[in-house]
């Protein structure tokens, strides 16, 4: 029997080393601030990751959740949960779909997204179709299915042999549009922004031709909407910008406001796929997260928090472009849509998040390594983008000349 040795932390943590942390423990977060343990506040425009749409701790999820804790927390999917058919009505109601299945992360939902594509193919429309097409530079998930699904080797480095199944085609290239189908092609999925892969929305016109494709052949298009959905861009979700419906969407992030809840939005004639124990989750759409996701919903579509984002958004995307014609040397391009804006530095975006964080106390976030990405709170307000834009403003004059301020 092993002796256990009580190894200092700075040597060896027991937790495994998957993320390269920045050195700050963040302790308490209300709006578009979060404090660490110091008591240091700082302005947070990374919305951990896309996900408090709301800002941190919003008083209408904290209170509905809080009741919830008081009547009960988890009974698993073999009984009815109230708040979850709440959500799945809520979501049906605000979109194309007619049945949602929810599960705990955006992974889950894309890789339940693939099994139903597949699923669809075989036992409804009786085909061998299993191939799904996705595109370069896409971040679909870390499940094995999903960093298959996922066109960047990066993620996928280490973890092979992958799953067999998958195309990937170029983003936005008219060109590449000819080659989506083959015979074995089932589904094309998407995202209508790329977040991990720089911040790049979807063209107009290469999209509706992409559509036009999925309905002429009867291939499924599915949309993930991770990160773009729950009013990030100015819409409630992504596709209503683009005059499109799917037949999937995927959700997560700020479905919950920080709790881990995902979710499959479907067309009824492909939501028949999955009948009893074809697919299921043991913690999805549980009566603390449905409750969560009741909330934050609710806000989104009772109020005029994403009409205000998209008039932020457009307000944050002029200053951006006018830091870029200041800052031509630092700034080669500024791209996004709605309250997910990416800078295109000339240098290294992390050095522009440490200095950020370090001497300004604004959290940023990098999407890829010459990417800067703003995901503010929806709640965030125009003298908060501000505030930012004269730090990036300061950072990048700082940057000019060998660091000398013009």
């Amino acid at each position: 029997m092993s002796e256990v040795t009580n190894t200092p932390a700075a040597q060896i943590d027991s937790i495994m080393n998957t993320y390269q942390r920045f050195p700050v423990t963040f302790v308490k977060g209300k709006g578009s601030y979060i404090w660490d343990d110091t008591g240091k506040r700082y302005l947070d425009f990374t919305s951990g990751i896309g996900t408090c749409n709301l800002g941190h701790v919003p008083n209408s999820v904290k209170n509905a959740v809080e009741a919830q804790l008081q009547e009960l927390w988890h009974c698993s999917n073999l009984y009815h949960i109230p708040a979850q058919q709440k959500l799945a009505d809520l979501l049906t109601s605000n979109s194309f779909g007619d049945q949602v299945f929810f599960c705990n992360s955006g992974a889950e939902a894309n890789e339940g997204a693939i099994k139903l594509a597949r699923r669809y193919a075989q036992k409804v429309k009786g085909t061998d179709a299993f191939e799904v097409v996705t595109f370069q530079r896409s971040f679909h998930g870390r499940t094995m299915a999903t960093l298959t699904a996922t066109g960047q080797s990066k993620i996928q480095d280490g973890f092979g042999p992958l799953v067999p199944g998958f195309r990937y085609l170029p983003y936005n290239s008219v060109e590449a549009l000819s080659e989506i189908l083959t015979p074995q092609t089932c589904a094309v999925l998407l995202e209508l922004t790329q977040g991990e892969g720089g911040v790049v929305p979807a063209k107009k016109d290469w999209l509706q031709q992409l559509v036009a494709i999925c309905k002429e052949n009867d291939i499924l298009l599915m949309v993930d909407e991770v990160q773009t959905g729950m009013g990030r861009t100015g819409k409630l979700f992504a596709y209503e910008h683009y005059g499109i419906e799917p037949d999937v969407l995927t959700l997560a992030k700020g479905l919950g406001s920080g709790l881990p809840i995902g979710a499959i939005v479907a067309k009824g004639e492909v939501a028949e796929a999955f009948g009893p124990g074809t697919h299921g989750t043991t913690f999805g759409g549980n009566p603390i997260v449905a409750t969560a996701g009741v909330a934050t919903l609710t806000e989104l579509v009772e109020t005029d928090v994403v009409q205000q984002a998209g008039e932020l958004g457009a307000y944050l995307a002029d200053q951006l472009q006018e830091l870029a014609e200041d800052y031509p040397a630092q700034v080669k391009e500024i791209r996004g849509i709605g309250l997910m804006q990416g800078i295109v530095t000339e240098g290294l975006a992390i050095d522009v998040l440490n200095e950020a964080r370090e001497q300004h106390n604004v959290l940023l976030l990098v999407a890829g390594p010459n990417v800067v990405r703003l995901l503010p709170p929806l709640t965030t307000t125009q003298s908060e983008i501000d505030q930012v834009i004269n730090v990036l403003k300061t950072i990048f004059a700082n940057q000019t000349e060998g660091g000398k301020s013009l």
